[in-house]
């Protein structure tokens, strides 16, 4: 059985030595960008290696793009290569806040044409709370190899979202806070609002009072009663830097609304250009 959504701490720990699946740390803190990997350090789920949110899972900001853009993709193969991960690999991306980064690196992996991803539900914190180990023994990796096969439809530009919005072609939703969609708070970028007729449903919305998934039946009905009759495959996803939003995504991929996009620059991006029109309220 493969997983392409979420896997339990349960499924995990049964193939814990299992040589087919591979198990990433994605712990990262927007406010210290070092906090995941000094976390990874002083205690991982055994053999999982590390993924910077900065360094492997984005590349360098430029005057044009928001704050994570997509990495650059030969780079990454290489280090999917280095960390040990083939075609054939069950890949477990983990976090310490429910999959906020780890949706990152699951979706950058469905981008390169990777189905077997899952986000390990309720991720580390889950993992401790059942009395599950950890360790700070780093994992004995054997490089392997790695074929990419890139799936450009499933992310769209700036001005693919202008025009899609324009034309009314597709549905936008926001998976940052209230406060900050609507313009109330920004503590991060330089301007405060949304992208105009962008929806808004905070990631947060995704999870329980103890940081587990909703059910996907208990997903389904809130994202079908956001989206309407918009099919999923005209949905498209946006948050502050193109990261959270993967949650969103997750979520309804979970659900069975299956297809929905993701607008990768997200707001950061979008107000580099100041002749792009701006929402609050």
């Amino acid at each position: 059985m493969i997983y392409t959504t979420l896997v339990s701490v349960a499924t995990l720990q049964q193939n814990l030595n299992n040589p087919d699946w591979v198990i990433v740390d994605c712990r990262f803190s927007l406010s210290d960008a070092e906090t995941g990997a000094y976390a990874y350090r002083h205690g991982h789920i055994p053999n999982a290696r590390y993924a910077h949110l900065n360094k492997d899972l984005s590349s360098a900001i430029t005057e044009n793009t928001g704050r994570h853009p997509l990495p650059d993709f030969r780079l990454l193969i290489e280090k999917l290569k280095v960390w040990g991960i083939t075609n054939h690999s069950q890949i477990v991306a983990y976090d310490d806040v429910s999959g906020a980064f780890a949706g990152r690196l699951w979706w950058l992996l469905r981008y390169i044409g990777h189905e077997c991803v899952a986000v390990l539900d309720g991720g580390i914190k889950n993992w401790q709370q059942v009395g599950l180990p950890v360790t700070t023994t780093l994992p004995a990796i054997k490089p392997a190899t790695f074929r990419p096969y890139l799936n450009r439809t499933c992310c769209l530009n700036a001005l693919q979202v202008q025009n899609g919005l324009a034309q009314r072609t597709i549905c936008l939703i926001d998976a940052r806070t209230p406060e900050r969609y609507r313009g109330e708070q920004e503590p991060i970028d330089p301007v405060a609002g949304h992208i105009p007729y962008a929806l808004n449903h905070p990631f947060q919305l995704n999870l329980d009072n103890s940081g587990l998934f909703l059910s996907a039946e208990q997903l389904r009905a809130q994202f079908s009663q956001l989206i309407g009759n918009t099919p999923p495959e005209q949905v498209v996803h946006t948050c502050g830097s193109g990261v959270t939003a993967c949650h969103n995504l997750l979520a309804m991929e979970h659900a069975g609304l299956t297809g929905s996009k993701l607008y990768a620059g997200s707001w950061s991006e979008w107000i580099r250009d100041k002749n792009r029109p701006v929402s609050t309220g």
